[in-house]
């Protein structure tokens, strides 16, 4: 099933995050899924790729299903945000754990989630490192392991930019 457009996919998320706002800035949440699929389109990213974009918070944000994505977007599309969308759940533990279990799941994804999640990084890091500067310490060491384990991706224009990243804010926030 291929027969919609990446407008249709955005009027849907938007709809799907329509009341929620952003952390940090207020925003719509909306803006975050549209700029990670401008990520992952500059990065010659595939209309499947900025589709699942657009939608890889819907189904752990929202009451969209990843049926109802499968449904309207195609099975391609729902696989991807099927990847994206976090497995562990508040009972399995603290956040290490729960983090933990969803980078082990990532290391494994296809390379075409890997790309769309490393875009996904690559956002919440602009917004946390201003906002949020203690969290941002714990936040960039989760993401400094998840750049690692998603080797399907290494060397990739989008997979350097967030080394960049790291690289740049590791002046800020060392790692130790």
């Amino acid at each position: 099933m291929n027969d919609w457009s990446t407008l249709d996919v955005l009027k849907f998320a938007t709809e799907a995050h329509t009341g929620q706002k952003r952390k940090y800035t207020g925003d719509d949440y909306i803006v975050h899924p549209m700029a990670v699929a401008e990520l992952v389109r500059k990065h010659g990213g595939s209309k499947v790729q900025v589709a699942s974009a657009l939608l890889h918070d819907t189904v752990e944000d929202t009451s969209v299903t990843n049926a109802q994505v499968k449904e309207l977007f195609g099975p391609e599309v729902a696989n991807l945000v099927h990847w994206l969308t976090d497995s562990s759940k508040p009972s399995d533990g603290n956040r290490a754990i729960r983090k933990g279990i969803d980078a082990d799941r990532l290391a494994s994804a296809p390379a075409e989630a890997q790309f769309v999640k490393v875009a996904d990084l690559v956002d919440n890091t602009s917004t946390i490192v201003v906002h949020d500067k203690s969290f941002a310490k714990v936040y960039l060491k989760e993401k400094n392991h998840l750049l690692k384990i998603m080797t399907k991706i290494h060397g990739s224009s989008l997979w350097r930019d967030a080394m960049q990243q790291m690289k740049e804010m590791a002046k800020s926030f060392p790692l130790d």
